[in-house]
This record gives C-alpha cells, structure tokens and sequence, in this order.
C-alpha cells in the first residue's frame, strides 16, 4: 500500500512545504501548471496529433539468422527472441504519463523506454518497440501499467521486473526473480532462445547516499552489479546484458516549480534537493554521483564476462555521464524528464 503514503504525503507536504498565508493560491497554481491544458501551452512542442505516428523504419537486412547463433558474435537484431529489464523508477516509468499527482503512483510500464511494449514503435519509440520491428514475435515486452506497491502480473509487467525505490544492493534479488522467471516460462527456451536484458540502477543511491554513506558506497555499487553480472554469466544461456550509465543528477535541482509531484521530490530525493547551493554536503554528492560514473566506466576492465562458448555478452553505455538533459541550459527542467524520479 505505498502508493496509498505518496497520496497522503502529497496533502502532507503541499501545505507545509510552503510558507506563508498564500500556500493554497500557491497549490492551486502548481495543480494549473500541471494540467494537459496548461502543459500543451507552456510546451506545445510537445504536443502532437492523436493520429501522430512515428516514421516507418526500414534497414536492409531485418531478417534472422538461418540458424540459431551459437555465438554471440553471430547474432542479429531479429535473433533476439527475449527482452527482459531490471533497475528502478526509471524502468517501471513511474509517473511517466502522468499529467496530475494521481497520476505519480502508476508505474507505465508499457512505455518504458528500455522495455515498453505499447503498440509500435510508430506508436512509441523503446528499445522493445525497435526489437519488434525485427521479430514481431518478441517475449517480454511490458504490455501494460502497474500501481508502484502492488504485486503486478507477468501479464502487465512482461519482464520488466525493476521495482521503483529499489537500490543496487536489491539488484541480486531482482536478479535471481528474473532467472527463476526466464526458467519457469513456458513460452520460452531458456537453453535456445537469445535473450536481451537492460539493466539501469544507482540513482536512488545518490538519493540516499547522506542516510548510509557505506551501504549507498561506489564501492558498494561495483559491488552489487558485479554480484548479479556473475549470477548471469553463470546461470543464463545466450544473454546480451546492456548496462546503462546511471545520470548526473543536480540538474534535479532545478525543478523548482510548485506542483505536487515537484514538492513530492523533495522528499524521494532529499539528499541531493535539501543543501544548500554550494554546500559541502552538496559538493560530496556531485562528487559521489561523478565517482558512480567514473568506476563505472572502468568495471569491465576488472572482470571478465564472455564464456569460452561467447553466449553472454556485457555491454556497458556510458553515454549518460556527459549527456545534455532538458533544461539544463536554461532555467527550467522538463516536467516529463524529472517526472520518472
């Protein structure tokens, strides 16, 4: 029942988040900013017809292999039979939809962007979406919504199986639940089938990392995903892991409208909204966030995660250390971005 807390948190924290006698003219204004109307005139690039459909996408070869790749060298994009997920809040694509609070406790996995599965990628553009148009036939792929608190069924979820608020210490657990999925599904050939899996998840240690500066470590987070990679690598058949950089975060604080979800965040991620500008504590996190990153990018040189056989492949994107977020050259943040967190 946590999404019961967000709700009542939600009335909690509005009124007492903001000071003064003018806090409801203050909510009512952040519940206007956060309305479908208001949104399309504040950003009506963001706006598009119902009727909008992506462009066809085409490569010259979308066909599979004649056979089953025996290694992963081999492997083309319509081989890949399986596509499964775990991390947290930015997998289950919390809120991602939503356009009120009420909104905040769904979890839109159908449209997540590593494993959503809602119509096509004409439809919505997601990693599964892209894999579909090379086997249409694809297992996995999140077909629905879930509410963040609730057990959700394989027939919503498909194997997207992050959980939001999760940290990279519940990574191993989440692991051995997707093994033990993958080897009692009937639909698949866990020894045959070619399976692709996402993995993204740290961020809410840089959210908690002022609560437990051990447990929420960078040492801790090399740690824990090296723990699930060798679960994999030893248990899982014809794998490719794609493990993705976790962001840099203080571009969060720029989200200083006063919506609910906004005020809402303050709480999720108090360890980075809560310094002050150019506190010691919040040089500590930047700091922390970066060393995330940087031992990130030097794991794999430490480990060793191709079988002799080349059926597992770990993939590591480093693309998000320098990335360009919404906003982060001027003064506001897209509320879409920071919705997920």
């Amino acid at each position: 029942m946590e999404w019961l807390w967000i709700a009542v948190a939600t009335c909690v924290l509005v009124p007492c988040s903001v000071k003064g006698n003018d806090w409801w003219w203050k909510y009512e204004e952040g519940t206007r900013h956060y309305s479908k109307e208001a949104l399309h005139q504040e950003f009506p690039e963001k706006t598009r017809p119902v009727s909008f459909k992506h462009p066809l996408f085409q490569c010259p070869d979308m066909s599979p292999s004649p056979s089953i790749p025996t290694s992963v060298e081999f492997v083309k994009a319509a081989d890949i039979k399986v596509i499964a997920a775990l991390g947290d809040s930015l997998t289950t694509a919390i809120g991602a939809n939503a356009t009120t609070v009420l909104g905040i406790p769904i979890e839109f996995r159908h449209v997540s962007w590593s494993i959503g599965g809602y119509g096509s990628f004409q439809d919505v553009i997601t990693l599964a979406n892209i894999v579909k148009l090379f086997n249409p036939k694809l297992l996995g792929a999140a077909p629905g919504k879930t509410i963040h608190g609730l057990q959700g069924d394989l027939r919503e979820t498909g194997f997207n199986l992050a959980v939001t608020g999760h940290n990279t210490f519940n990574l191993p657990s989440q692991t051995r639940h997707l093994i033990d999925t993958l080897q009692a599904h009937k639909g698949l050939n866990f020894r045959e089938d070619w399976k692709l899996l996402t993995i993204m998840m740290g961020m809410n240690d840089i959210c908690d990392y002022c609560k437990d500066k051990t447990l929420f470590s960078a040492d801790n987070f090399i740690h824990y995903m090296a723990a699930s990679l060798e679960m994999l690598m030893s248990e899982v058949p014809r794998m490719i892991v794609n493990v993705v950089q976790i962001l840099p975060m203080q571009t969060l604080r720029e989200v200083q409208k006063p919506t609910p979800g906004c005020l809402l965040q303050r709480s999720f991620c108090s360890c980075l909204i809560e310094p002050a500008a150019k506190s010691p504590e919040l040089q500590e996190l930047v700091n922390i966030n970066l060393e995330f990153q940087v031992k990130f990018k030097f794991f794999k040189k430490g480990h060793i995660y191709c079988h002799i056989q080349r059926q597992f492949l770990l993939l590591l994107r480093e693309d998000w250390s320098s990335c360009w977020t919404p906003g982060a050259s001027s003064a506001t943040t897209l509320p879409s971005f920071s919705s997920l967190f």
